[in-house]
C-alpha cells in the first residue's frame, strides 16, 4: 500500500511543507514569512490561521486534494521531555503546545495545524522525534551541581534518522546496534545512541560539547562567572556570546563552514587554528561518547550541513577511524524524516506513542 502524506514544518520566518507518496516526494515548497508579518502576533500560537490558510492555499493551487491524504505529520514542538518515536497528536499535547508550557517555539504550530487538517479529513496526526526527546541514562545526568542537571537537547529528529538509515542499509535493527552520531550545522551534537536509545548526548543549544558555527560549547565556567558579574555584559549580551555570536562568529566574524576553510587555504593562520580547533573538539567528542558504549561501536555516522565538506569529515576521519567506521550522511532532510516516522507507524514496523 502508498502512504500519502502531508508534512509541515514550521520555521521562524518560513513553513516549509511537503507532500509525499511513501518516501517519494511530489511536493516541496518553502512559504517565507517577512518580519513585518510576524510582528504582528503577540505569541506563536496567534499565527496559527495566518500559517494554516498559507498552507491550504498553496495546496489548492498546486490541486492536492486533502481527501487523498492518508496522516499529517507536524514537526514536534517543545514539550515534555519524552523517548524517541512518532506520537499520536491528542488533546494533551495540543493543550501543551498551545500554551507553549516548554518554552515559545515556531515548531510548536506543527502538531496543531497538523492536527486541524486531519481532523478535517478524519486521518491521524503525528509528530515525530521533536527536540525534547529525553532518553538519558540516570548516570548521564549529573552536572556535579544539582541545581544544574545535565539536558537532552539535541538534533534529535536527523540524528534518530541516519541511524536508522545505517541500520536499513547494513541490514540491521536500530534497536540492535551502537552508534556514535555527529550532527554538525549551526549547533553541534554528539549522541551515544545504545540500542535504539541515545543514553547521553551534549546539549547542543547552550553551552556543552564542542564550539560551532555559531555557538561557544562547553567554556571555562569559573571565567564566565566573572565575566557575568564583571558590570560589562547584560544577560543578554552573554547569552549571545554562547549561543548565536560564539564559535566561529568570535573568533573570525563569519557562520559559514566555506569561509573558515577558504581563510584558511589562503593562509590566515587565525582560520586555520579554528579549522584545526573545530576537528579536535569533536573528534574528542566522538572518543568522549565512544566510551558511554564502552567501545562496542558499530558505526560513527557524521551527519547535517557541515558534513558536506569533505575536507571536515576527512580531518575527523583520520582521528576517530581506529574507534569504528566512519560513515558520511551529509545534510539533514526534516521532511523525508518526518515522513519516514509516520510510514513506520502506518505500515505496522512501529506502534505509535502516547504522549501524556
Amino acid at each position: 500500500m502508498t502512504y500519502k502524506l502531508l508534512i509541515i514544518n514550521p520555521g521562524s520566518t518560513s513553513t516549509k511543507i511537503g507532500v509525499y507518496e511513501d518516501e517519494t516526494q511530489v511536493l516541496e515548497t518553502t512559504l517565507k514569512h517577512s518580519a513585518e508579518e510576524i510582528e504582528k502576533y503577540e505569541t506563536i500560537y496567534d499565527q496559527l490561521g495566518f500559517r494554516k490558510n498559507l498552507i491550504l492555499n498553496v495546496l489548492k493551487e498546486k490541486k492536492i486534494n486533502l481527501n487523498t491524504l492518508d496522516a499529517i505529520v507536524g514537526r514536534g514542538g517543545m514539550l515534555k521531555p519524552m523517548v524517541g518515536g512518532t506520537y499520536v497528536v491528542n488533546e494533551v499535547m495540543i493543550e501543551d503546545l498551545t500554551v507553549a508550557a516548554q518554552g515559545q517555539h515556531a515548531s510548536n504550530l506543527g502538531g496543531i495545524i497538523a492536527e486541524e487538517i486531519a481532523k478535517k479529513i478524519g486521518v491521524p496526526a503525528f509528530i515525530v522525534d521533536p527536540v525534547v526527546v529525553d532518553e538519558l541514562e540516570d548516570v548521564a545526568r549529573l552536572s556535579g551541581v544539582p541545581e544544574l542537571p545535565r539536558k537532552s537537547t539535541f538534533h534529535a529528529l536527523n540524528q534518530k534518522a541516519v541511524a536508522k538509515r545505517y541500520a536499513k542499509e547494513y541490514d540491521k535493527e536500530y534497536k540492535d546496534v551502537n552508534l556514535v552520531v555527529v550532527h554538525m550545522g549551526g549547533g553541534v551534537s554528539v549522541g551515544a545512541h545504545k540500542k535504539g536509545q541515545v543514553v547521553d548526548v551534549n546539549n547542543a543549544l547552550d553551552g556543552d560539547g564542542p564550539f560551532s558555527p555559531e555557538r561557544a560549547g562547553g567554556v571555562p565556567v569559573g571565567d564566565l562567572i566573572r565575566i557575568c558579574f564583571s558590570g560589562k555584559y547584560s544577560q543578554e549580551e552573554i547569552y549571545n556570546k554562547i549561543v548565536g555570536k560564539g564559535g566561529f562568529v568570535a573568533y573570525l566574524n563569519t557562520n559559514d563552514t566555506r569561509d573558515v576553510l577558504r581563510l584558511a587555504s589562503e593562509g590566515n593562520k587565525e582560520a586555520k587554528l579554528v579549522f584545526d580547533a573545530f576537528i579536535y573538539q569533536v573528534s574528542k567528542a566522538i572518543g568522549e561518547f565512544s566510551v558511554v558504549l564502552e567501545g562496542k561501536i558499530d558505526a560513527i555516522i557524521l551527519t547535517g550541513g557541515i558534513a558536506y565538506g569533505n575536507t571536515i569529515t576527512e580531518s575527523i576521519e583520520k582521528k576517530v577511524s581506529w574507534i569504528a567506521p566512519v560513515i558520511v550522511y551529509p545534510g539533514e532532510d526534516e521532511l523525508l524524516a518526518l515522513a519516514q516516522g509516520a510510514i513506520r507507524v502506518l505500515s505496522g514496523e512501529e506502534q505509535p506513542k502516547e504522549y501524556k
